[in-house]
């Protein structure tokens, strides 16, 4: 599960930020999960965290961080050996921001064992990599990475295995941890594989039609009697879905169509393209979700209001919040402008105030985040209403009738 991530210099990340999803030690959480580690501790973590916030505040920049991060510990080895430099994604409003490192740090725990990795990336080298890992409860360093030293190496205690060829085969601008685990490092490998198993990000509108592809496959196979479920259940009119062939240049091709409920109680299968936004984008969401409540991932999803209902969005939070469904301990984070995902239409709480992220930017374009409870809002306080009056900040500055004030202030151009 994911613990914690730190980020600095990264998009609109200029100083460094935390998010975290280990709930502070002595305080007590009702939606938290209790994830055992080695050594006998036992840790509370939230299944789930809503990022909110006024549009380009960095809400989707931190959910990119995330993915950047990934995108590194996979691709390091082979995809950078041939650029110039490390790919990075800088602050971009201040010329200072080039000459500084990038900083990506994850706390989380596998397999029982809770690690803690991260690097620091310059503009043509990974300047500093570290990995600590807890496999007794107490933190030992397993590696120690600082370009800045004679050499730049270090592994105290000598608990892992053929260090110095790994060390051999390490560019400058690759991650150890990449290099180690491409070649099979039978300690590092796990750390590896976290990754290349987690952060799986979903966007409203990028590779939606991929999506909908992979939720037609689990379609065909044994994820059938779920997704026809929760098709049935986001009332829909949808009474199941049926595998369709096809010829499709000479060859028999499986598809498959949704089937609604007529007046009469007739079946009607309806061709895909009739299907309605708000219809294909929930179908496209449930193959990935169900995988991810499967293999127990933490899965990404941006705007997840955008293309759903926000009765939709509301179950995906139950379905993640619920033990009895989520029984693999599976994360997620999600970014989100309605703010009535927070409390059920009886006006209980549906995230608890720990579980609510808000993000904002300063005067020149930094980007900040912290939890609700650092507001601090009252036991019983109605959190939509609180946040959208203001109370908590990461709200527009935008008074009522700004904007047409602002349009009438322009003259109109004369036709001509």
């Amino acid at each position: 599960m994911l613990l914690k991530f730190r980020v600095a210099n990264v998009r609109s990340f200029r100083e460094e930020r935390e998010l975290a999803f280990a709930v502070p030690t002595g305080k007590t959480a009702h939606a938290a999960r209790q994830v055992p580690v080695a050594g006998g501790r036992q840790l509370d973590v939230y299944p789930l965290i809503g990022i909110f916030g006024p549009n380009a505040s960095g809400k989707s920049n931190l959910l990119k961080g995330l993915v950047e991060m990934r995108t590194a510990v996979l691709d390091s080895y082979y995809q950078w050996a041939t650029q110039r430099g490390v790919p990075r994604e800088l602050f971009a409003l201040d010329p200072a921001a080039e000459r500084e490192t990038s900083l990506y740090e994850l706390d989380f725990v596998n397999d029982g064992i809770r690690y803690t990795y991260g690097f620091e990336l310059g503009p043509d080298r990974v300047v500093a990599e570290w990995l600590h890992a807890y496999p007794r409860g107490r933190r030992q360093v397993w590696f120690d990475r600082d370009a800045s030293r004679r050499q730049p190496f270090e592994f105290p205690g000598d608990r892992l295995k053929d260090r110095a060829a790994m060390v051999k085969m390490t560019r400058p601008n690759a991650l150890f941890l990449t290099v180690a685990a491409t070649n099979n490092h039978p300690e590092l490998a796990p750390v590896f594989y976290w990754f290349e198993r987690n952060l799986w990000f979903l966007t409203p509108e990028d590779e939606r039609y991929q999506r909908e592809e992979f939720t037609r496959q689990a379609v065909l196979g044994p994820q059938r009697d779920r997704i026809e479920a929760l098709l049935r259940a986001a009332d829909l009119g949808i009474e199941g879905v049926e595998p369709v062939e096809t010829r499709v240049a000479g060859r028999t091709v499986t598809d498959v169509q949704l089937i609604h409920t007529g007046a009469d109680g007739t079946a009607y299968p309806m061709p895909w393209e009739s299907e309605s936004f708000g219809t294909r984008s929930w179908f496209a969401m449930l193959g990935p979700m169900l995988l991810a409540l499967d293999e127990g991932a933490v899965l990404l999803v941006d705007e997840l209001d955008s293309s759903l209902h926000p009765r939709f969005a509301a179950e995906v939070v139950r379905l993640f919040q619920d033990p009895e469904v989520n029984t693999n301990d599976a994360q997620l984070l999600f970014t989100a402008h309605d703010v009535s995902v927070l409390s059920t239409p009886s006006g209980k709480r549906l995230l608890e105030p720990g579980q609510v992220w808000l993000v904002e930017k300063d005067k020149i374009g930094c980007s900040d985040i912290y939890p609700l409870t650092a507001a601090q809002p009252g036991r019983h306080e109605d959190l939509p209403t609180s946040y959208l009056a203001g109370r908590f900040g990461a709200v527009p500055d935008l008074g009522e009738g700004q904007v047409g004030r602002r349009l009438r202030s322009v003259k109109t151009p004369k036709a001509g």
